[in-house]
């Protein structure tokens, strides 16, 4: 009976295995696509050649804020130093005490010719503090095109021209991107957080769009003013905590694409103590599994190190066990080291670099953590965000409430205020059996957020 039970947890792990197999090689296609892509437009605005229409129109960027969290400055200087031709910055807070708008005026003293706006208005307009502070914000944005991105994201110089360049696409309605881990400082528990972001809900968000989704990752979400309006525009979304994921059913549902842009920023990781970053992954993964009940639990299946571990126990050590651990440990260790590899050009032009690599030890930890935050989701859909606790919705209906004031804990820090559910809180980790900082427990966007 044993070993009938170590040789039905096996089974999941051979096929994590063979999905962290595929998800590193499809990663790797899609950084090369990217890299020629990017080569191409470099290219072309070399030699001269005129450009299609509508390919540079003007962009107003909504960065909504909330509080001063770490490498803040960097990641907003990288947006104010775009090399698109035409683009505006319009920064939200709810507060004029907000210790972001000093980082804000720093920042127009370090980019006079950028066009900046600051917005401060404390009408919140629904249950979600993010899409509310946006609601405020709109008013301000000058351009047709508006490009929502969360706070803490480290974009590379052309971002805003390779976002522009997906959203061009005939019948695309909504463009958004990718994104890697940046731990702040280094600590082992942000390695933790940003391992499963650029090994697990990246790989995986590229396997689900190779299955045909077109999940609305948070972090970037770019969209005409017209689409806007046409899904009821932002008021549709505030009652909403995967704002993300109900606007990229709300767009689908006009018969237009979700587009995934060929460019990858970097999302900062905060979460230095383990009690952050475990409530920070428990609502990533209650908001995934109110939205894809199923997918999200077929998602256990992309830890494979973990299944391994289960079949190793059950067997009371059987040498072939002890081999299929093995085999899923290099495996993943392998995975994560393509996945490095293929990133490492689109990542490198973000300022800082990303000179983070997997700590191949931690992935027993790391995945046993994810496993672990999975089934203690299913403990409820109370989630915390920023020291509010609210719960979490299926994205169909009208409005999702408070679940009570206060959790006794003071709110998590550097959460881009882009995150008020998932970014990305739709899809699971490595579809299919699907991702999410976004999918699994862990990940940013329409099936997950920060």
């Amino acid at each position: 009976m044993v070993s009938l039970l170590a040789l039905a947890a096996a089974v999941p792990a051979a096929a994590g295995i063979a999905q962290a197999v595929v998800g590193a090689w499809l990663t790797r296609r899609f950084a090369a696509d990217a890299v020629r892509a990017r080569s191409e437009a470099v290219a072309t605005a070399l030699t001269g050649r005129d450009l299609p229409p509508g390919v540079s129109p003007g962009i107003s960027v909504l960065k909504p804020l909330h509080g001063a969290e770490p490498l803040l400055e960097a990641a907003l200087a990288s947006t104010c130093a775009q090399t698109y031709p035409s683009f505006q910055v319009v920064f939200g807070a709810a507060r004029a005490d907000d210790p972001a708008l000093e980082v804000v005026e720093r920042l127009r003293a370090r980019f006079p010719a950028v066009d900046i706006a600051v917005v401060v208005d404390p009408r919140r307009h629904g249950a979600n503090p993010k899409i509310g502070n946006l609601i405020n914000m709109l008013p301000a944005a000058k351009h047709e095109v508006l490009v929502i991105a969360d706070s803490d994201l480290h974009v590379a110089p052309d971002w805003l021209a390779r976002v522009v360049a997906a959203l061009d696409v005939p019948g695309t309605g909504l463009a958004c991107t990718l994104y890697a881990g940046l731990p702040a400082t280094g600590a082992l528990v942000e390695r933790l957080a940003a391992m499963q972001i650029t090994h697990s809900f990246l790989p995986g968000a590229v396997l689900s769009r190779a299955l045909g989704r077109q999940d609305c990752l948070g972090a970037t979400m770019a969209l005409r003013r017209e689409t806007l309006a046409r899904i009821g525009g932002l008021e549709v979304l505030v009652d909403h905590l995967a704002d993300d994921n109900v606007l990229g059913r709300r767009v689908r549902a006009l018969g237009l694409a979700v587009a995934l842009a060929d460019t990858v920023p970097a999302t900062t990781v905060p979460e230095a103590r383990l009690g952050a970053l475990w409530r920070h992954e428990l609502r990533w993964a209650r908001t995934i599994r109110a939205l894809v009940p199923g997918q999200f639990a077929a998602s256990v299946l992309q830890y494979p190190i973990a299944w391994a571990l289960l079949a190793l126990a059950l067997s009371g050590g059987a040498l072939w066990t002890w081999s299929l651990f093995e085999t899923a440990w290099v495996t993943r260790a392998l995975a994560a080291r393509v996945i490095d590899r293929a990133l490492l050009p689109l990542l490198a032009q973000i300022p800082r670099g990303l000179a983070f690599r997997a700590p191949l030890w931690l992935l027993p930890v790391r995945e046993l953590l994810s496993v672990a935050v999975m089934l203690t989701s299913y403990a409820g859909r109370a989630v915390d965000w920023r020291g509010e606790a609210l719960h979490a919705d299926d994205g169909e209906t009208d409005r999702f409430a408070p679940a009570f004031e206060g959790l006794g804990h003071e709110a998590d820090q550097g959460q881009g205020e882009g995150e008020a559910g998932t970014r990305g809180a739709g899809l699971p980790p490595r579809p299919g059996v699907g991702p999410l900082r976004g999918p699994g427990p862990q990940g940013k966007g329409e099936d997950g957020t920060s």
